[in-house]
């Protein structure tokens, strides 16, 4: 049952809000002044705020700005019988969803809490699903390696600096990019991916600037590229030493000038984006042969970070374990299995040449096939390589 404050110097308003919204359903508290009201949602959760704003000791719009320091998330719909457009103004700026002049009509008061609880709905949601995104990418360890990968994102999430991480296959170098745009000052603008070694050469340039109308035969509209679509975000290029080499000219510029130009167009479209590159190559190797741009990399590299492997981290393979046994079980919809102390031993004996990616296939094969206890038999008959 949703849950609404009700904040009225005025008994009979107070008693006539209580009846009302209790006949629809509302769970309704009641405070006769703005210091009380505040107390209140100190203490509990409600999910819309109703308040007059001509009140004694503290008046309503210094009480909706005190409640914005507790909770941003509520709706509050300020009422009053002395309103004006000039007061209406001021309360929608300082925050309040809506303004309901007195005496009430009672089916715009509904409506207006009727959107209010959509909105409040919609936000728990947001959150809900935030925490689900966030737990899905959640860094696991506590070994040394990775203890320095977080304290690295830590320090450089929050400023502007280009990343370039490097690791092999599977270890983890798109989660550390999500954690530096997670814990930066974008992390409320897009997060932009492209896996350079997925596409091919030909379009590459188009799927990263753009291309407008007939650039090319099948341009058969104008499209925004990559860059464009992280503006004021982050722009994560995976696998970057699989960028062509033309390709890996116009970066430079963009990197350089902060501007990029659509293919068939000559003009330049400014754009704002943090980029972070992921490579699983030797890139110091690749410029060498002539198939990387030095100074690209020099753009790039402005912090390096180095995935450990889980070859290189074996003492976080419990806390893996646990969180993967969590995840799986659940997108499977299966009770929890429990995971011998043997049969961990073995898995840290395992060659991981996957790294997190094999390990995390490995543990869900042996969730489905084994039973309630996972032993160390088990892990030598399912998780091992299949031999030739």
């Amino acid at each position: 049952m949703s849950k609404i404050l009700v904040i009225d110097d005025e008994r009979s308003i107070r008693n006539t809000l209580k009846d009302i919204l209790e006949y629809e359903k509302y769970s309704v508290e009641l405070a006769e002044n703005g210091i009380e009201g505040l107390d209140r949602i100190k203490n509990e959760n409600f999910d819309i705020i109703l308040c007059d704003i001509k009140m004694p000791q503290m008046d309503g719009l210094e009480v909706l700005v005190k409640i914005f320091e507790i909770t941003h998330d509520t709706p509050v719909v300020m009422i009053s019988g002395h309103g004006n457009i000039d007061t209406a103004v001021e309360a929608i700026k300082k925050g309040a969803f809506d303004f309901i002049e007195k005496p009430l009509d009672l089916n715009r008061l509904l409506i207006t809490i009727r959107n209010a609880m959509d909105k409040s709905n919609l936000i728990s949601e947001t959150k809900v699903l935030k925490r689900k995104v966030n737990k899905t990418y959640e860094m696991v360890g506590n070994s040394d390696a990775i203890n320095h990968i977080k304290d690295m994102i830590d320090k450089v999430a929050p400023t502007d600096a280009r990343v370039l991480i490097a690791g092999d296959n599977g270890s983890g170098k798109e989660l550390v990019a999500r954690w530096i745009h997670e814990k930066s000052n974008r992390a409320a603008n897009p997060f932009v991916e492209v896996n350079c070694a997925a596409i091919p050469s030909e379009l590459i340039e188009s799927e990263l600037f753009g291309h407008e109308k007939g650039a090319f035969t099948s341009a058969h509209k104008q499209r925004a590229g990559k860059f464009e679509q992280a503006n004021e975000g982050t722009l994560f290029l995976d696998e970057i030493g699989d960028m062509s080499l033309s390709a890996q000219a116009k970066v430079l510029r963009a990197l350089q000038e902060h501007k990029i130009s659509r293919v068939g167009s000559d003009k330049d479209i400014s754009v704002n984006v943090r980029v972070v590159a992921a490579t699983n190559k030797n890139l110091k190797k690749e410029i060498e042969e002539n198939r990387f741009r030095e100074d690209l990399y020099h753009r790039l590299s402005v912090i390096l970070i180095k995935v450990p492997s889980l070859n290189d981290r074996i003492e976080d393979i419990p806390l893996l374990t646990e969180h993967f046994m969590n995840q799986i079980c659940n997108e499977h919809g299966i009770p929890k299995k429990e995971v011998d102390k043997s049969a961990i031993q073995e898995l840290q004996k395992i060659n991981w040449t996957g790294n997190i990616r094999e390990f995390r296939n490995v543990l869900e094969r042996l969730i489905i096939l084994c039973s309630n206890k996972i032993t160390a038999k088990d892990v030598l008959t399912y998780a091992q390589p299949i031999s030739k």
